[in-house]
C-alpha cells in the first residue's frame, strides 16, 4: 500500500483518487475549494458519473480515502503525488498551464523528501520536463513521471478498471516501475514509454477519434445528397477491421472537455512549432458546423417558423451533467440570434443549465412536459429515455433528430422527422 496524494478533486481527479483507493492504496485528494472538499467528506460527489457515489462512500468509510485542502499536511505524508487539475483552454487554442505551475510551487514549498510525481492531467508535449526542471530545483530526488487519462465521462469510474491501457511515461526507471506496479492490479495492459511520447499519445488518441466522428459526419451529409443510409454506410465501413466500428455515429458534432480543447491545443502547439496541422484544422471546422446542422435543417424545411422550439438534451452526452462544448450551447446561441423562444429538458443538467444561460432558455421537468408545449423538436442529446417518446397522436410535430435514436414507426404520421445523413 502507498501513501498516495492527488491534487485536484475534479472529474480526473476524483476518479483517480476514488480508483487508487479501491485497489488499496491510502488516498488523500486535495483541493483549494473548500467548499467541494467538505461535499467530498460527506460522501458526496459534486459531479454526475454513474457508480461514483457507492465507490466514494465505501473507500471513505473503509479509511482508505479522505479529503484535505491542507497542502503542507498532506504533501509531507505522502510518497507519490498525483496532479490532476484542470488545463483549460484559453483565447489563444491553448492548454493554460496556471493550475499545473501554481501546483508545482506549491509542492516547491512542502516537498520534503524524495517522491514521485505524477503528472495525470493532459498536458502539451513538452509540459512534464519542465515540471521536472521546477522540482529538481529541490534538494530531493524528484522524478517527474506521465500518465495521462483515457476516461470516458459517463463510463470513467468502469474505464479506470476496464481502460483499453494505462500509459507511463519518463526517463527515471526506477520511478517508472513504482508507477508500473501501483497500476498493475488494475489489470490492465501498461505501455512504458519517453515523456513526450506519453504526453502526445493523449493528445494523438483524442485526435484521432475526433478524426473519425468529423468523418463520419461529413460522409453523412453528402449520404443526404445523394440517397444513400449513413448508417448503413458507417456498419458497412465498420466491419473493416482496419476502420473498426466505433466512433461512427452520424450526429451533431463531438463535445465535452476533451476532443475540443485538445484538438485546439494540438494544432496551437503545431502551429507554434511552424508546422500547419490541415488535418486538425478540418476536424475543428467540420465539428463547428456540425453542431448547426439542425439549425440549417430547420430553417431550410420548417413550416413552423412562428413556433416555439424544444430541446431535448442539453449535456454534451449520455450519463453526464458536463455542459462543457456541448452541442446545445450552440444551437440555443443560434436560435436566440433568430429570437426564437426555447423551451429544454434533460434529465440530469437542466438545473446546471437554467442557472448557466438565464432567460436563454425555459428548463421543464420531463420530456412529456415538453412534447405538450411545442411541436418543433430538436433531439440534442442521446439519452436512452428519449429512445421511446411518446409522442401525442393527435398533434403535428417537426422533430429534427441530431442523434438518429428514433425509430420511424413511433412518429405520428401526420408529423415531418429529419435525421443525420439519411
Amino acid at each position: 500500500m502507498k501513501e498516495v496524494l492527488v491534487i485536484g478533486a475534479g472529474y480526473v481527479g476524483l476518479i483517480t483518487g476514488v480508483s487508487l483507493a479501491e485497489i488499496g492504496n491510502s488516498v488523500t485528494c486535495l483541493d483549494v475549494d473548500s467548499h467541494k472538499i467538505e461535499t467530498l467528506k460527506k460522501g458526496k460527489t459534486p459531479i454526475y458519473e454513474p457508480g461514483l457515489d457507492d465507490y466514494l462512500t465505501k473507500n471513505i468509510n473503509e479509511g482508505r480515502l479522505n479529503f484535505t485542502t491542507d497542502y503542507k499536511a498532506a504533501v509531507e505524508k505522502s510518497e507519490i503525488i498525483y496532479i490532476a487539475v484542470g488545463t483549460p483552454e484559453n483565447e489563444e487554442g491553448a492548454a493554460n498551464l496556471e493550475y499545473l505551475f501554481n501546483v508545482v510551487e506549491e509542492l516547491k514549498k512542502y516537498i520534503n523528501n524524495e517522491k514521485i510525481v505524477v503528472v495525470k492531467s493532459t498536458v502539451p508535449i513538452g509540459t512534464n520536463r519542465k515540471v521536472q526542471d521546477e522540482l529538481s530545483q529541490l534538494p530531493y530526488n524528484i522524478n517527474v513521471v506521465s500518465n495521462p487519462e483515457f476516461l470516458r465521462e459517463g463510463t470513467a469510474f468502469y474505464d479506470a478498471f476496464n481502460g483499453d491501457r494505462i500509459v507511463i511515461g519518463g526517463y527515471d526507471e526506477n520511478s517508472i516501475s513504482v508507477i508500473e506496479d501501483i497500476n498493475k492490479p488494475f489489470g490492465i495492459e501498461i505501455f512504458k514509454t519517453t515523456t513526450e511520447s506519453a504526453e502526445m499519445i493523449k493528445y494523438a488518441s483524442n485526435a484521432f477519434l475526433a478524426t473519425k466522428i468529423s468523418f463520419v459526419n461529413e460522409i453523412a451529409n453528402i449520404c443526404e445528397l445523394v440517397g444513400a443510409d449513413i448508417q448503413d454506410v458507417s456498419k458497412g465501413m465498420g466491419m473493416d477491421t482496419r476502420i473498426g466500428n466505433k466512433f461512427l455515429n452520424a450526429g451533431i458534432g463531438y463535445g465535452g472537455s476533451c476532443f475540443p480543447k485538445d484538438t485546439k491545443a494540438l494544432s496551437y502547439l503545431s502551429k507554434q512549432l511552424n508546422f500547419d496541422p490541415l488535418i486538425i484544422e478540418s476536424i475543428i471546422e467540420r465539428n463547428n458546423r456540425q453542431k448547426l446542422s439542425l439549425v440549417d435543417k430547420y430553417n431550410n424545411f420548417s413550416e413552423m417558423k412562428d413556433e416555439a422550439i424544444g430541446l431535448l438534451g442539453l449535456s454534451f452526452k449520455p450519463n453526464t451533467d458536463d455542459l462543457r462544448e456541448a452541442a446545445s450551447l450552440s444551437i440555443i446561441e443560434k436560435l436566440n440570434e433568430m429570437g426564437k423562444e426555447i423551451y429544454a429538458y434533460d434529465p440530469i443538467s437542466g438545473g446546471i443549465a437554467q442557472e448557466k444561460l438565464g432567460d436563454k432558455i425555459k428548463v421543464l421537468k420531463s420530456s412529456d412536459e415538453l412534447l405538450e408545449k411545442v411541436s418543433v423538436v430538436f433531439i440534442v442529446t442521446e439519452w436512452d429515455e428519449f429512445k421511446n417518446l411518446e409522442f401525442s397522436k393527435n398533434k403535428k410535430y417537426e422533430i429534427y433528430d441530431g442523434r438518429n435514436i428514433l425509430e420511424t414507426d413511433s412518429i405520428p404520421v401526420n408529423s415531418k422527422y429529419y435525421r443525420i445523413g439519411r
